[in-house]
């Protein structure tokens, strides 16, 4: 397909305002709810704009990047509103289109207020594909918004151009962890060291950290283990147009499986009994630690078995008590 032809695609998506949007749920572990959702904009399924990425790119080229992020906004309320969906709605919008000059402003709220949404259910997440050139001026802006009520998070925090940056700057709500330090992380212990450094800083910060991409149980594991609250990816949920009773059922089904889908091993199990069940399940990475009440309390990683092994002395190695609290 020709530029050409791409960008009448693309005249004609905001003309007709051809946007839908899908919703992937943000989860709270501790309270085992539903902490928000994030609105994920598509183009019309026959269009060769469907895909975000292709959608976004052309819409930067074409200088109308605002103008379609205003469409996806509108979408995303009235689709939000219209479910009753639980929780926040976070909102992606781009650094430049907050600093666009000649953006109506109070466009948003009065959105919100059609819909019935209280701007303090809203979380504007920046998400940053170009380099942020005036900060200071990207921070007037957030702080009218947050002005009016709303919150602000950081995407992809690792993957930005100046992200770090960003987040000692604007002071987010939220960061969340870019995908990339997620997908691994039970066999990775650069990225548990990595995300463990962000939870440092997240509390100084004071500020809620949300880990995204989470494809396997193993992960969500280590994530838990390592005191992440709120998660987000598709052994969740993924995106699509949840209503309440979705909620319900992801709730009661695909959390509680996810969490407890691991095999575990009893608080004081030896370093035998742990090594015998890794070598039953040449898959695991990680198993889950068993408090005497059912909760679970921990994790042990395969890759430090021999550190518990060398280290525990007898007699009492290998229990898990004593080496892997």
């Amino acid at each position: 397909m020709t530029i050409a032809e791409q960008l009448s695609a693309l005249s004609a998506i905001l003309a007709q305002r051809s946007i839908h949007s899908l919703f992937q749920p943000i989860v709270c572990l501790r309270e085992r709810r539903v902490h928000g959702h994030e609105a994920l904009s598509r183009g019309p399924s026959n269009s060769p704009l469907h895909s975000p990425l292709t959608l976004f790119a052309i819409a930067r080229q074409a200088g109308r990047l605002t103008e379609l992020e205003a469409v996806c906004r509108e979408s995303a309320c009235r689709g939000f509103s219209a479910q009753h969906l639980e929780g926040k709605l976070f909102l992606n919008i781009s650094p430049e289109s907050l600093l666009e000059p000649h953006y109506p402003s109070g466009r948003t709220l009065k959105l919100l207020e059609q819909m019935g949404i209280a701007p303090s259910r809203v979380v504007i997440e920046l998400t940053e594909q170009t380099p942020t050139d005036d900060i200071q001026l990207l921070s007037n802006a957030l702080h009218h918004y947050r002005d009016m009520g709303f919150s602000i998070a950081l995407d992809d925090l690792g993957a930005g151009y100046s992200s770090l940056r960003l987040w000692s700057e604007l002071r987010p709500e939220y960061v969340k962890i870019d995908r990339h330090f997620i997908d691994g992380i039970h066999h990775d212990p650069l990225k548990r060291e990595f995300v463990g450094s962000i939870l440092q800083i997240a509390r100084a910060a004071n500020t809620q950290v949300i880990a995204e991409g989470i494809e396997l149980p193993e992960e969500l594991a280590v994530l838990t283990d390592m005191g992440i609250n709120l998660v987000q990816g598709h052994l969740l949920g993924r995106p699509q147009a949840l209503g309440v009773r979705a909620d319900q059922r992801l709730l009661a089904q695909v959390l509680p499986a996810a969490l407890m889908q691991q095999p575990t091993v009893r608080l004081n199990a030896t370093l035998g009994q742990i090594m015998e069940l890794f070598g039953r399940h040449e898959e695991l990475t990680t198993l889950q630690i068993q408090a005497p009440d059912g909760t679970h309390c921990g994790v042990i990683h395969r890759d430090a078995l021999s550190v518990l092994a060398f280290e525990c002395p007898p007699p009492m190695a290998g229990n898990a008590q004593a080496c892997a609290g």
